[in-house]
């Protein structure tokens, strides 16, 4: 996924905004509308409103860990509260820790920003510079009252951090588990989506998809978009037959 920054100030912003690295310089396409919550209900509502908290809020609330295995959407809900929080006004930033290349640096500051989204935290569990690095960002975004949102694949405690001290600032707000969505749910989500979309998508055509598709929110919802592409490409309502190509066509 690609990762966000906002080139403006927030209310609050000190002007880090047009320094922020290229690393940072790209927006989500995300949003909370497309995520079907299921099973998550708490933790995607603990989301919104880290997304639009303000500082009057004491800072309750700001500091929180996300985690669940690949496929339950940990990196659409971190982008969807970036823009969330750019919308409320609030300057973010959403940076995946496992792209290549970065340096430990990239955190130096951010607590210049409104909200801050770290994704794939287990990419730096175990180099020093990097658990410093986050040790001493948390530490500065608490006391400025900014937000940060982590999300990593398992519990802090299943991690391997070495730093004691990041141990501890790991488990300074709420956690949150993200579980997968089951047969019913991913077939909710196929729904939402067509509807959205405009696209008259029929039960047989979204049984069809789950016995022949991961059932992986990421990959359903993309898979959905190539389909309403192709249906307004070819004039052809979503059929069995249309699915039957496209599926051809990723395949091969």
């Amino acid at each position: 996924m690609e990762p966000l920054g906002t080139p403006r100030e927030g209310p609050r912003g000190g002007g880090l905004g047009a320094q922020l690295p290229l690393a940072l310089d790209k927006r989500p396409e995300l949003d909370f509308s497309e995520y079907l919550p299921g099973p998550n209900a708490e933790g995607v509502a603990a989301i919104q409103a880290w997304a639009q908290a303000t500082p009057a809020a004491g800072g309750e609330g700001l500091l929180l860990y996300l985690f669940g295995p690949p496929g339950t959407g940990k990196t659409h809900l971190l982008q969807a509260a970036c823009r969330a929080a750019r919308e409320a006004g609030l300057a973010s930033a959403y940076l995946p820790l496992n792209q290549p290349g970065l340096d430990p640096a990239i955190l130096d500051e951010l607590e210049s920003l409104d909200r801050v989204a770290l994704d794939a935290l287990d990419a730096i569990v175990g180099l020093p510079a990097w658990e410093e690095a986050l040790f001493h960002l948390y530490n500065r975004l608490r006391q400025a009252k900014r937000g940060l949102l982590i999300a990593a694949r398992g519990p802090t405690a299943e991690l391997g951090v070495q730093l004691p001290d990041l141990v501890s600032r790991l488990a300074w707000g709420p956690a949150y588990q993200l579980r997968p969505l089951d047969e019913a749910g991913c077939a909710a989500l196929l729904r939402q989506g067509a509807q959205r979309r405009g696209l008259p998508l029929g039960e047989e055509a979204i049984a069809y998809l789950l016995r022949r598709c991961p059932r992986e929110p990421g990959y359903l919802l993309a898979l959905l978009g190539e389909l309403d592409q192709a249906s307004l490409a070819h004039k052809r309502r979503p059929t069995l037959p249309l699915i039957r190509d496209l599926l051809g066509t990723r395949e091969s």
